[in-house]
């Protein structure tokens, strides 16, 4: 394990995350009420005694580097261990940054060389999972594997947004369809790559494209030596909405494999410069309060129920709050019903204030590819009038304040855009 070293690909914008992503990292996303998307992996190097990751980042990368910072809270810190941030270095144009995940480990080559691992772990910051990478080391290494992929089965409708393999008996790689129609297999990677480290590079300086699921992989099978390593488990990638709202309400299913607190999940407690400690959370008499996470530092008044509640919530008497996701120092005003809903940070639902009601069927006018299923999205600091009606597959753009709604009445689908 000391001679491995971690690449992990945190650059992504999250456009499918839509107004959770807009000031933001894919990976800096909070997920769970405490943490952030980027635990896991981090957690999983951690708990796997790899000493060295670098973080390559790109898109919106602050409030990202801030949470990494040198890597103190996953205990990668000292002479020869550490996280380091990698962003691109080549210029500020917008064709010089990271063109894909082979183009991104490319740009870094110098500082492989300086490391100079036996191998090279390449991990996804966007994906929730548990997984000790000592045994698919050890896997690769006995295979004598140029390439080992974690791979685990998934459902044949789910297999147009993977990379497919076809093994043989003895599980090497002997065929590769990069999100395909109508698929061979339904073995499916999760982004979790193990390479000899002298392959890989000696393969980015060789080929020219960008993207190791297009590119990288279909070459390495023509010629080399590549392994598929099982995986069974949860694991589940959060790029959607409808996917990130799932994941946050598996925490509350002990039957769906998430479980944060025997995965041993660490996060770095600071935000915005201060140590993010917070009193213990309270529920007062009136607070009705069932099968939830909740943080420390919220206060319950009112009814909350198969929900996640981040630090530092409020939810006021007679508020009933249902399958819903709120960030920290959401303030839910007496008596406002939310159902099915994602509040980003220090928003404010306003008294009265009704929130995903009515009709499903109605998708997102704006955004019908990302807003579907009925779940409606607060963007942070966003101030939802007292009384207001929100339908469902409604979005509400970051920092909306009351004028910006007109009629307080919004229909199922639409979009509250902040005024200029």
């Amino acid at each position: 394990m000391k001679k491995t070293l971690v690449m992990l690909l945190a650059g992504g914008g999250g456009t499918r995350l839509n107004i959770l992503s807009t000031a933001r990292a894919k990976p800096a996303v909070p997920f769970g009420g405490l943490y952030r998307i980027i635990d896991f992996a981090l957690s999983n190097v951690m708990n796997s005694g790899i000493d060295r990751v670098a973080v390559l980042t790109q898109y919106k990368p602050l409030s990202l580097n801030e949470h990494v910072g040198g890597g103190e809270a996953w205990d990668l810190y000292g002479r020869r261990r550490g996280a380091k941030i990698l962003p691109p270095r080549t210029g500020d144009a917008e064709s010089d940054w990271y063109r894909g995940t082979a183009d991104a480990i490319r740009q870094n080559l110098d500082y492989i060389d300086f490391i100079n691992p036996e191998r090279i772990m390449i991990l996804s910051g966007d994906h929730i999972y548990h997984m000790d990478y000592g045994p698919m080391i050890e896997f690769h290494k006995e295979a004598d594997a140029d390439l080992t992929i974690a791979m685990m089965r998934v459902p044949w409708e789910d297999t147009r947004h993977f990379g497919i393999a076809s093994t043989d008996d003895l599980g090497r790689i002997v065929d590769w369809e990069e999100k395909p129609t109508e698929p061979k297999s339904n073995l499916a990677s999760l982004g979790i790559y193990c390479f000899d480290a002298k392959y890989l590079t000696n393969a980015l300086r060789g080929i020219a494209e960008h993207d190791f699921g297009k590119n990288i992989i279909p070459a390495a099978l023509a010629n080399d030596t590549v392994f598929a390593y099982p995986f069974e488990g949860y694991w589940r990638d959060v790029g959607t909405l409808q996917a990130y709202w799932a994941a946050n309400m598996d925490m509350l299913d002990p039957a769906s494999g998430l479980d944060i607190r025997n995965w041993r999940v660490r996060t770095n407690h600071e935000l915005d410069g201060r140590v993010g400690d917070r009193p213990p959370s309270l529920a007062a008499r009136s607070a009705d309060a069932k099968t939830c996470v909740v943080s420390p530092g919220c206060h319950i008044e009112g009814r909350v129920e198969r929900s996640v509640l981040s630090p530092g919530v409020t939810i006021e008497e007679g508020a009933d709050v249902q399958g819903s996701v709120l960030m920290h120092n959401v303030h839910v005003g007496r008596g406002a019903v939310l159902r099915d809903v994602i509040v980003d940070k220090n928003g404010v639902i306003g008294d009265g204030a009704r929130i995903g009601t009515g009709d499903a069927s109605h998708v997102n006018e704006a955004s019908p590819d990302h807003l579907y299923t009925g779940l409606t999205v607060i963007g942070k600091g966003a101030r939802i009038p007292a009384g207001a009606d929100l339908g469902r597959n409604t979005i509400v753009e970051p920092h909306a304040i009351d004028s910006d709604f007109g009629d307080a009445r919004i229909s199922p689908g639409s979009t509250v855009r902040r005024s200029s």
